[in-house]
């Protein structure tokens, strides 16, 4: 058994995933968790150092995906915030790590995505192109390819926040995935 840490996730979707599987898993967000588990709601940073085995980590995209390229010039300080976020977790004292982000500007900034993956691959009909930059994890493996949909718009009805924790949600084919094949 594993002790599991699920940075920056608030739905329980990975973290669950993991708990079934028998592991020792806390997810960790400044939000409360959607369900119901072993959740920390505050800063991860402030964690990382907990004798984890393995972090999956879900930092926000706001202001590292290349879907906002367009406002990249007037919030320098806040994706500098954002990339300094990123290098601390991925330098984590934690054997294993999966970081998880649209494609962006950490591949550029910090280094090369190590694997592309599509929520369709996984058993959902969305494509999300996906970048994850591992350390010590070999590549997911797709594990239901389905015939993809067109891209999921998303519309700004309920607010930006919640719009952007929408987009956030993990696919739960994906987080089975990562249980199975890393846990």
């Amino acid at each position: 058994m594993a002790r599991v840490l699920v940075a920056c996730e608030f739905t329980g979707i990975v973290r669950q995933a993991f708990a079934v599987r028998g592991h020792d898993v806390w997810s960790c967000n400044l939000l409360p968790s959607e369900q119901p588990g072993q959740h920390i709601q505050g800063d991860v940073l402030a964690v990382l150092g907990e004798g984890w085995d393995i972090m999956l980590a879900f930092p926000p995209c706001t202001h590292l995906a290349t879907s906002g390229a367009r406002w990249f010039a007037r919030k320098r300080p806040q994706q500098e915030a954002a990339l300094d976020f990123v290098r601390q977790l991925l330098e984590a004292p934690i054997p294993r790590i999966c970081l998880e982000n649209p494609l962006g500007v950490i591949s550029s900034r910090i280094r090369p995505a190590d694997q592309l993956i599509e929520p369709w691959e996984y058993g959902h009909q969305e494509m999300k192109r996906t970048c994850l930059w591992l350390k010590n994890l070999p590549y997911l493996q797709p594990t239901c390819l389905v015939w993809p949909r067109e891209q999921k718009v998303w519309h700004n009805t309920k607010g930006e926040r919640r719009r952007g924790q929408d987009r956030s949600r993990s696919y739960p084919g994906i987080a089975l995935a990562m249980s199975t094949q890393w846990g």
